[in-house]
């Protein structure tokens, strides 16, 4: 996979002066109008992870690559893309239209942890279709995004922010009974909430020398300093999951992406995953996927 594309790889890719603002290492903000970008001549973009925030509001038949989902959209899609998950826009039809923003958690520092959304998660929704009365409701967050970044009001900054939080929570309410889940109030929901942090701070891998640490139930009951059964009961009462199943579906999702979007061969994958035999490896995602690594790779399935 390649390395992240950074924001000042955006501006220069598509033919913009980089901002004095990235030059200069403080927060980034700015709005563009997708038809510049996804026109008849539009270069295909590469499937890797971005070293900024995302968040498109995009009418037009395509299709949607993240992580190692495929979303199929035929007329509106709203999409949330963040630093950790890799993703991809394939354009079908021949002009796309719409609207994007890109920032980066600088530009939100002292104002939210923007990864604390379900829409930033790697286990959440980051894509939604909408339908022609939800997008008429979001465009016009994305025209006066427009406004006040043109504008010479000392605050507008601020002013930006409140919208992107705006479309981050319209978003959300478009499905509230699937964010219930995330909501943290008891003991066994803290649990689970620093369960999931420790398992996704070990992703991206992003070189075959990088290495999963912690890959089995032990080795996350010790680093959260609880018993074993305690953060399995935890993870079973908030998550309908065990710990051993919510490791492995995490493992499965990080090994489809190497397998799909790298040109590691499988050892070095299921080294980088924790496995130390290559065997073990390849029975374990034919386990879970009915597949094996390389046919995974030569076939066309999701």
């Amino acid at each position: 996979m390649a390395k992240k594309k950074t924001l000042e790889n955006f501006y220069s890719e598509s033919g913009n002066q980089v901002p004095e603002s990235l030059k200069s290492g403080i927060g980034h903000f700015n709005v563009f109008k997708l038809d510049e970008f996804a026109g008849p001549k539009a270069k295909p973009m590469p499937f890797n992870r971005r070293e900024y925030f995302k968040i498109s509001l995009v009418t037009g038949k395509s299709r949607v690559h993240y992580a190692d989902k495929i979303v199929n959209v035929d007329k509106h899609v709203f999409v949330f893309s963040n630093p950790q998950i890799p993703y991809n826009w394939e354009q079908i039809d021949e002009q796309l239209t719409g609207y994007f923003c890109v920032f980066t958690e600088a530009f939100f520092h002292q104002y939210g942890n923007l990864l604390g959304y379900p829409v930033f998660q790697p286990s959440g929704h980051p894509v939604f279709e909408l339908t022609d009365d939800q997008v008429d409701s979001f465009t016009p967050v994305f025209k006066r995004m427009f406004a006040e970044i043109n504008s010479d009001y000392a605050y507008k900054y601020d002013i930006l922010r409140n919208l992107v939080f705006e479309l981050i929570h319209s978003a959300m309410k478009l499905q509230p009974a699937n964010l219930a889940s995330n909501m943290h109030s008891n003991a066994s929901e803290r649990i689970s909430s620093l369960f999931t942090e420790l398992l996704e701070r070990q992703f991206p891998i992003e070189s075959p020398t990088q290495r999963m640490q912690l890959r089995s139930p032990a080795d996350f009951a010790k680093q959260l300093g609880v018993h074993i059964n305690h953060l399995n009961r935890a993870l079973k009462e908030t998550m309908q999951e065990s710990t051993s199943i919510l490791i492995a579906e995490r493992v499965v999702k990080e090994s489809k992406i190497l397998i799909r979007h790298t040109n590691w061969n499988v050892s070095e994958i299921g080294h980088s995953l924790g496995f130390e035999e290559t065997a073990h490896f390849s029975n374990f995602f034919k386990k879970h996927t009915s597949y094996s690594p390389l046919k995974f790779r030569k076939a066309e399935i999701i």
